[in-house]
């Protein structure tokens, strides 16, 4: 199935008046005060199954040829044959090398429940991630370690940014979903938690509890169709994935339409690049722009 064909499933249900959305998925007042309180949250079953089995066959072509290369080949995560076929594959910015994945990325529906969460009138794509889990053995260290989405964005501006999680089948711990620290988008300090190989979760946790936090930690299980959503600075990982079956799954990361470039620095006085800015068109002032709609596409618009 192509991407037209993607585009063309209909994730709609029959009298919904909000744009063509229905009604009864949108978050509602209660899910975005929870989302406020949380820094996560997730969705009713809004993909349905045509169109999530579409979106394997997708990745499936992916793994075999892409439509097309980034003009850069370091910089960011694109797994490849030449790495082996029993590895996690993580392969960012997908929506730029396959049209069909593009079309996943960019569900309306996606972009419709984030600018609720968000409160925002406007979402745009930011990044992507596809990321295959083989099964592995009990104990092996396969699992992504606790980290911020926006600790590795440090030249967005926005506060708002969130990710959009979409698990291509049911998943649950054994299979390797994703986990998160209940309310941590909250807590002070963690604009450098970048702990995404540390795989060893609980002593990530201890040295959080040792600081003084209160730490909850919320793993996800969804069935297929359903998506969860999460702050940019909500602290998230992932399990090792101890089931005898791949886990599959796309995430969006999104950007609020009033998301800029900022100039940002490390703490030893380096600028910060991310990725991103080397994708995208600049501005006359010579800065990356994060409207670039080639790179950074709308998902849900300002009307």
């Amino acid at each position: 199935m192509r991407s037209e064909d993607l585009r063309s499933i209909d994730q709609t249900t029959p009298g919904a008046s909000d744009g063509g959305l229905p009604l009864s998925t949108r978050p509602d007042d209660d899910d975005v005060a929870f989302y406020a309180e949380h820094g996560w949250w997730i969705s009713p079953k809004v993909l349905s199954d045509d169109f999530i089995d579409a979106a394997v066959d997708a990745a499936e072509r992916f793994y075999r040829a892409r439509d097309r290369t980034l003009p850069f080949e370091d910089g960011y995560s694109n797994w490849t044959e030449d790495d082996g076929f029993d590895v996690v594959r993580n392969n960012e910015f997908v929506s730029l090398q396959s049209d069909d994945l593009r079309a996943v990325a960019c569900q309306p529906v996606l972009g419709a429940m984030a600018a609720r969460l968000a409160g925002t009138t406007g979402i745009r794509l930011l990044d992507d991630q596809l990321v295959y889990k083989p099964p592995s053995a009990p104990g092996a260290m396969t699992a992504v370690g606790w980290h911020a989405d926006h600790a590795y964005w440090g030249t967005c501006s926005s506060q708002r940014l969130l990710t959009a999680w979409i698990p291509f089948h049911d998943v649950d711990e054994e299979i390797g979903t994703l986990a998160v620290l209940d309310g941590s988008h909250r807590w002070p300090d963690t604009q450098h938690a970048r702990f995404f190989n540390d795989a060893d979760l609980d002593a990530i946790e201890q040295q959080f509890a040792a600081d003084g936090r209160t730490v909850t930690r919320v793993p996800f299980r969804l069935r297929k169709g359903q998506v969860s959503f999460h702050h940019g600075w909500t602290l998230h990982a992932s399990y090792p994935n101890t089931s005898a079956r791949v886990r599959l799954a796309l995430a969006v990361h999104l950007q609020d339409v009033d998301n800029r470039y900022q100039p940002a620095r490390t703490p030893d006085g380096r600028p910060v690049k991310i990725f991103d800015e080397q994708l995208c068109r600049v501005q006359p002032n010579g800065e990356p722009d994060f409207t670039d709609p080639d790179v950074f596409p709308t998902i849900w618009p300002v009307h």
